[in-house]
């Protein structure tokens, strides 16, 4: 019985699935730590310094797909961190905003993650982050690549 040979790139993939996930844990304890979800630190964090925004860009932005984000905004207004309008002008857009409140709980939270996530990144140098971030965006435009590549076989 032949064995498949191994494709090189393997131990790449479960590497970036594991520095994602490991990422995601360090995150996500100190977000915790301040009463909020992920998705609820995101959002508090997108909306932060801005006057608002609907919720198309929000999601974009978040990159919280449209159904959850509802749940999460929800969650949010709850808690009187965020607040929905409709808009004037298009009654079927909604704008989402940080209250008073939620801008409180931002210039507070955000330094503060911004500190813990330091402790992550304290062993390296700009130089580090350049490169790190150049090879990171490579590899993310092959995947838009083969992805489009897919996608337009399927439309065929």
């Amino acid at each position: 019985m032949s064995q498949t040979p191994r494709e090189p790139f393997l131990p790449l993939i479960r590497l970036l699935a594991q520095t994602y996930q490991t990422f995601e844990q360090f995150s996500a304890h100190h977000v915790r730590q301040m009463g909020l979800t992920p998705p609820q630190f995101d959002v508090v964090a997108t909306l932060g310094n801005t006057r608002g925004m609907s919720c198309k860009d929000l999601s974009e932005k978040t990159l919280i797909t449209k159904g959850t984000l509802t749940g999460v905004v929800d969650r949010l207004c709850d808690k009187g961190i965020v607040q929905r309008t409709t808009l004037e002008h298009d009654r079927r857009s909604v704008f989402v905003a940080l209250t008073a409140r939620g801008e409180a709980l931002f210039e507070e939270a955000f330094p503060a993650h911004l500190q813990h996530m330091r402790q992550a990144f304290a062993a390296f140098d700009p130089k580090d982050y350049d490169r790190c971030a150049a090879e990171l965006k490579r590899l993310r435009d092959a995947f838009a690549m083969a992805l489009n590549e897919v996608s337009d076989e399927a439309c065929e």
